[in-house]
């Protein structure tokens, strides 16, 4: 080899070291606001009452979830809740009673904490957030696993419900048996990713739950998202809209959560 074809080798192996080095910072590289993440899981240990805390790990980055187990402290049939844009796996509006209530039911609940960005974030702008969070549903379903779960669903809430249906179209992993979403939207002007388009994709079992006060976004977009699962030929998706509920369900917990808790029960 000459020595102009060894200085050539030098100048090129270097390169290849920094080259790598930025793909595997890039795979690192977490979207979600850390900082806002810490805040929260202060405010919510500081006043958590029912349940308690576990820390789960997707790749390099710790993350809070919220266990909270029945009476008789069996396992085996299991929720992860997965709440909205920008709020915290204790939110009081459809998390907080979800959890809880269905705790009380006999299902062990599992509230994670969701990728996040500041208050002032849009729905579209958490696209790049998308792709954090099979590893976060990983966790959940190795914690649950690890601790005697057999049967787990997934129960979640707005930009939360679009983070679950976008997981489960790319999953066939067998690992999730039901999935629920609370207001839901398939707008795609104003969404991350086209909801309708993962529903045809998802073929386990589907509860639509909506307000008859819900956003304009949720409501619209009603018909779009049971002709998907129609399309997609999914006999268990069933659609359920409840009149005087707004987004957030205020007043309306137990007209929620027990369409919830009996078209489960029906999966049986």
């Amino acid at each position: 080899m000459s020595y102009s074809g060894v200085i050539r080798v030098i100048a090129i192996y270097p390169l290849l070291f920094l080259l790598a080095i930025g793909v595997l910072s890039a795979q690192a590289q977490t979207f979600s606001d850390t900082g806002k993440e810490t805040r929260w899981a202060e405010q919510v240990s500081e006043t958590l009452f029912d349940g308690e805390i576990v820390w789960l790990t997707a790749g390099q980055h710790e993350f809070l979830a919220i266990e909270m187990r029945p009476g008789n402290g069996k396992v085996k049939n299991a929720v992860i809740v997965v709440h909205g844009i920008g709020v915290h796996p204790n939110w009081e509006q459809v998390i907080r009673p979800a959890r809880v209530q269905m705790a009380e039911a006999g299902w062990t609940t599992l509230s994670i904490q969701m990728p996040i960005l500041p208050n002032q974030a849009t729905a579209l702008e958490y696209q790049p957030l998308f792709d954090e969070v099979p590893a976060r549903f990983s966790a959940a379903i190795g914690f649950l696993k690890e601790n005697g779960a057999e049967n787990i669903v997934v129960v979640s809430h707005s930009l939360g419900a679009a983070m679950s249906a976008s997981y489960l179209a790319q999953t066939d992993s067998g690992d999730i048996s039901a999935l629920v979403v609370i207001g839901m939207s398939a707008q795609t002007s104003t969404m991350p990713v086209d909801t309708a388009r993962a529903i045809r994709k998802i073929q386990i079992p589907i509860l639509d739950i909506y307000g008859g006060e819900d956003l304009e976004a949720v409501i619209s977009t009603s018909a779009r998202r049971a002709s998907a699962a129609y399309t997609a030929g999914n006999s268990d998706y069933r659609q359920i809209r409840i009149d005087e509920a707004n987004h957030f369900f205020d007043g309306q917990e137990n007209q929620l959560l027990e369409p919830i808790l009996s078209w489960l029960e029906s999966l049986q």
